[in-house]
């Protein structure tokens, strides 16, 4: 326990460089800003909410998280999970949702669960990725086009919002939504230090201002953060909401781990603790309802922007959200002129900036197996759902590892020579490899490869003895073992007699447990190495009458 929680160091590190540090929170809150005001709007919870996810996750995670440069607040995956139960549950259900996610999140940080995330192929990332954009871009066609559109699924709702701007057309919103997201990729590319996000949602407002064209505004805020209250709790929703919660926990927890391997790529020397991240969301997660905040996770993009801006320390990602305490605070007024299609033109530029072609390229190109969960991936994500989206991917690629793994197990007929000793002739040679047959078996011996064994071993003939050489079989199963097993078993019914050597020691247990070589070890048939195994088989033979020598 002691572990999770913030250490010395932590506070030494923040006074190392603070005007770095101080000034990439700078830069992270000049960027936040427009996407915590989209992300809030497009929750269904309003900008507000979106805010105080910015501050008050910001601070929890920044302190307790696991990562020194993660960037916290809300996010585009969490929208999209957040939408639907805003549409059944309403803004209660999504607080209480939340808050339930926040103790998920715990409990996974003190169990361990973290340090899973290494096992998550880069396709399912890559796919997951890019599924997320798209349903981003999708979300912000109703307030792009000035619209209100419903639907249970994101295709639905872009859908209905197009059938309704067809009806109906208003072509300002549409027009500054283009022009803000057209300004923030251009601007981004030509000077990547200039935040044009924000510049353009500066611009949108003075126009809408100074203009008569009938934008719809975000509207007034309250001057400062909510006083913390649990009124929104209903007890007797917990248990419908229970699903809900684990699909968010299960979602802040892969998309801030995710971010933390971001941040780690991007510094020298960092490396973040997946389970503290954990308790640090959860922190996150469990207070922000309470001031009216929306699941919270960490931010790749925010949290690139904090490293590249030369953050050092959490004393970065702190002064992010106390500065976007002090919007909240004292310019709340300025945030209500702002048009929300200024903010759709912002996520829209956000979605697009979040797909790497030429990574997605090269995954697609990779393997195709790859390709392979990278669609499948994406296309759950866009057309089901982001949690069953990720276990779709991860139980494609896990089936196709497997089938990649069982290719590798070989059954090869191997020569008697090189065991034989020196002194034996040629002749004698030949003499055993008329009636003994060794087999090499490599690679695993589990229960995608096992039948391969099961198939080919009962198929020899013509022969008196079957040495199998297990030195390297790689892993064993109980499929494998009871295939074996079962082979065995069939060779002798034809009259051949068995040998085994070479079993490893990790590999004896299911061997034993299954009673494999249980009998075969009573009757002299299991050796250490292949020779002594092929010496009891000749004096087998010879004791039958096969060869010539001595009984």
């Amino acid at each position: 326990m002691r572990r999770l929680l913030p250490a010395a160091e932590d506070l030494r590190a923040m006074g190392r460089s603070p005007r770095r540090d101080l000034t990439a929170g700078l830069t992270v809150a000049v960027v936040a800003l427009p996407l915590a005001l989209g992300f809030g709007v497009s929750s269904g919870l309003g900008a507000a909410a979106g805010l105080a996810t910015a501050v008050v996750a910001g601070v929890l995670a920044a302190l307790f998280g696991g990562s020194a440069t993660q960037v916290s607040g809300p996010t585009g995956a969490m929208t999209v999970v957040i939408v639907p139960i805003v549409a059944v549950h309403g803004p209660s259900g999504v607080l209480t949702v939340g808050l339930m996610a926040g103790l998920i999140l715990l409990a996974m940080a003190v169990l361990g669960v973290g340090r899973l995330m290494r096992y998550v192929p880069a396709s399912v990332v890559e796919g997951f990725t890019f599924g997320i954009a798209c349903v981003i871009a999708l979300q912000q066609f109703p307030l792009a086009l000035g619209v209100h559109a419903d639907g249970e699924r994101v295709l639905a709702v872009a859908g209905n919002a197009v059938a309704a701007f067809v009806a109906t057309p208003h072509w300002p919103e549409i027009g500054v939504a283009a022009a803000v997201a057209a300004l923030a990729l251009v601007g981004a590319r030509l000077r990547p230090g200039v935040p044009f996000s924000l510049v353009g949602v500066v611009l949108a407002t003075v126009v809408a201002l100074v203009a008569p064209l009938d934008l719809r505004l975000i509207g007034a805020l309250p001057a400062g953060l909510p006083a913390p209250s649990l009124a929104f709790l209903d007890p007797s929703t917990l248990g419908a909401l229970l699903p809900a919660a684990a699909a968010v926990a299960a979602l802040a927890a892969l998309e801030s781990l995710l971010s933390a391997q971001v941040a780690d790529g991007l510094s020298v020397g960092d490396r973040h603790d997946p389970d503290r991240e954990l308790v640090g969301q959860g922190l996150a997660n469990l207070v922000a309802p309470l001031f009216g905040g929306v699941p919270a996770t960490g931010a790749i993009a925010r949290t690139a922007v904090n490293v590249r801006a030369g953050a050092t320390s959490r004393l970065a990602a702190l002064s992010h959200a106390v500065l976007l305490a002090g919007v909240v605070y004292l310019a709340a007024w300025t945030v209500a002129l702002v048009p929300v299609a200024a903010l759709a033109g912002v996520l829209l530029a956000t979605a697009v900036r979040m797909v790497d072609v030429r990574s997605l390229w090269s995954m697609a190109r990779a393997t195709r197996a790859d390709a392979a969960v990278l669609v499948l991936t994406a296309v759950a994500t866009v057309a089901v759902d982001l949690i069953w989206a990720i276990g779709i991917g991860l139980l494609t690629a896990g089936v196709l590892a497997l089938r990649a793994v069982a290719r590798q197990a070989r059954l090869e007929q191997v020569g008697l020579a090189d065991d034989l000793p020196p002194g034996d002739a040629e002749r004698e040679h030949a003499l055993l490899a008329q009636h003994i047959v060794a087999f090499r078996l490599d690679g695993p011996l589990f229960f995608a490869a096992a039948h391969r064994f099961l198939v080919e071993l009962p198929g020899i003939v013509d022969v008196a003895v079957v040495i199998l050489r297990l030195s390297h079989v790689t892993t064993v199963d109980a499929s494998g073992a009871l295939a074996l097993r079962d082979a065995i078993a069939a060779l002798e019914r034809r009259g051949v007699v068995v040998y085994v050597s070479g079993v490893r020691d990790g590999h004896h247990r299911p061997f034993d447990a299954l009673d494999v070589l249980t009998r075969l070890r009573a009757e002299g048939r299991v050796f250490g190495t292949t020779p002594q195994a092929i010496a009891a088989a000749r004096q087998r033979l010879q004791a039958d009458g096969v060869l010539a020598g001595p009984a």
